[in-house]
């Protein structure tokens, strides 16, 4: 992209016009405005039963006007990115901002039908200037490239998946891609533009034998374009998910009970993402809602845990130049070597407690409020050997990926589920596992994490939050968890 400061390189919207929508906010009695406008397009396609079950692209522009009275909060967002409906939405805004009572309330304008625009007021204005974001050089943008080169990538997947072993029954392959461009500007004069690109490709598989049906999954995301594929190989990417299934097709029950639990590299950031990482946002925190709260400074973990927050790392899944509110993303640093050093902060959250944000407001879509959220969540490497930990553990269980879970924040507590997992014997690996739950407490894992590798991977999720979807990415080295509740049908 070209310089902010003028015709904003051909973007969706004029400077002037979201000049002139912040300027009628404040006129409208605003103390603080912003105006997000976002240009969304992308195409996805689906693989089932070796056809092409969703071929399917789309597009979508529309634009989001914040206002805050005091403790206040009124939003309206609408698809009409002409002037005037973008001065519609400031007034709509206003007026609920206006209103007092500390609430948060959301206005869409396509329902409020036409409206007379008053003149202008004179004496207040929002001359905005800023950086222009991403540059994509480099970038291999998917919507040039034929859409018959996405299919094949979806056959050679299904055929590696399908001859891993005759016992798998169903393949199901999918494939999408998206462009987000985003410009952000407010009444304190930022203006801040962003060019998204992304890449998305998993296999989904079930084998049939004498334990039933069983499902294997794997996938590739990146905050790229279609050059991902030169490094991702989707034939082992399908590899992959049906070995994972046809696995369990000989696995025993899961012990139950207490156990040491060794997590392989990049299978078990989801765990700290959700058991860790939502305690540490701001929101929670305000609330009194986190465990973590009042806790700064305070060892809350092992000395062997250090817990990181980054959206600015290029191509994960969770990266961006700037967050849904036009701030920098950036490293930050939650926890060091045990000690709790910090929370996540969206902008309007941190301005009203007098500090500088994280770059971590993030939104699903222009029709959202942006809030607090985790980008790229993980933990760093530690000076243990992958293969020593598992030697180290005469009896536990291998946990190679975890599946989906839920937290309480207010008190830490959590259960995830296990999509692929395996005995630990004699300090060696040895049988597979079926599907079970592991069931604790995420401030009391943190503290039992007694050996950490340097073997770190990332992995692609997929964060829900209040009604609001968004990419992340999570992560961590092998490590061990001294001891883990497993909610599994084995006797302990």
């Amino acid at each position: 992209m070209g310089d902010a400061g003028g015709g904003l390189d051909g973007f969706v919207v004029d400077q002037s016009a979201v000049e002139h929508t912040l300027a009628r906010a404040l006129q409208s009695g605003g103390e603080f405005a912003e105006v997000f406008v976002e240009d969304r397009s992308g195409i996805s396609a689906v693989m089932d039963a070796r056809r092409i079950e969703e071929l399917s692209s789309g597009a979508e522009r529309g634009a989001g006007v914040r206002v805050i009275v005091g403790d206040t909060t009124g939003y309206a967002h609408t698809t009409d990115l002409s002037e005037r409906g973008m001065l519609l939405a400031a007034e709509a805004a206003s007026s609920v901002a206006r209103r007092g009572g500390g609430s948060v309330s959301s206005v869409q304008m396509e329902a409020l039908g036409k409206s007379a625009l008053g003149k202008s007021a004179p004496g207040k204005s929002a001359r905005l200037s800023g950086n222009a974001g991403a540059e994509l050089e480099g970038t291999r943008l998917p919507s040039e490239v034929p859409k018959a080169l996405k299919i094949e990538l979806l056959s050679v997947a299904d055929e590696a998946a399908r001859s891993a072993g005759g016992a798998v029954s169903q393949v199901q392959v999918g494939y999408g891609d998206s462009r987000r461009k985003i410009l952000v500007a407010n009444t304190d004069g930022l203006l801040s533009m962003d060019d998204q690109v992304r890449s998305r490709f998993s296999v989904s598989c079930v084998a049939m034998g004498d334990a039933g049906m069983q499902t294997g999954y794997e996938t590739a995301a990146h905050t790229r374009g279609f050059e991902m594929f030169d490094e991702i190989d989707v034939a082992e990417l399908a590899r992959v998910a049906a070995r994972r299934a046809l696995s369990k097709l000989t696995a025993r029950p899961a012990p139950s009970g207490e156990v040491p639990v060794v997590l392989a590299a990049g299978s078990g950031g989801i765990l700290f993402h959700e058991a860790c990482g939502h305690g540490l946002e701001a929101d929670h925190i305000a609330k009194d809602a986190s465990v973590y709260a009042g806790r700064i400074g305070e060892q809350v973990a092992s000395s062997l845990v250090t817990l990181v927050d980054d959206g600015s790392w290029s191509s994960q899944w969770g990266s961006s130049v700037i967050d849904d509110e036009g701030n920098p993303t950036r490293r930050n640093v939650l926890i060091d070597k045990g000690v709790l050093t910090g929370y996540l902060w969206d902008f309007v959250r941190a301005r009203s407690d007098h500090r500088g944000s994280s770059g971590n407001g993030r939104r699903q879509s222009y029709r959202h409020l942006p809030m607090v959220r985790m980008t790229n969540t993980f933990l760093l490497d530690g000076p243990d050997d992958p293969d020593a930990i598992v030697e180290g553990t005469g009896s536990g269980v291998y946990v190679a990926k975890l599946g989906g879970g839920q937290v309480n924040t207010a008190t830490g507590d959590f259960v995830f589920g296990t999509a692929e997992a395996y005995l630990i014997e004699n300090g060696r690996i040895t049988e597979p596992l079926r599907d079970s739950n592991l069931i604790g407490n995420g401030p009391e894992v943190l503290r039992r994490i007694d050996a950490v590798a340097g073997d770190f991977a990332m992995g692609p999720g997929t964060c829900g939050k209040d009604g609001q979807n968004v990419s992340v990415g999570c992560g961590q080295p092998t490590l061990r968890i001294a001891g883990v509740t497993m909610g599994g049908t084995a006797d302990g």
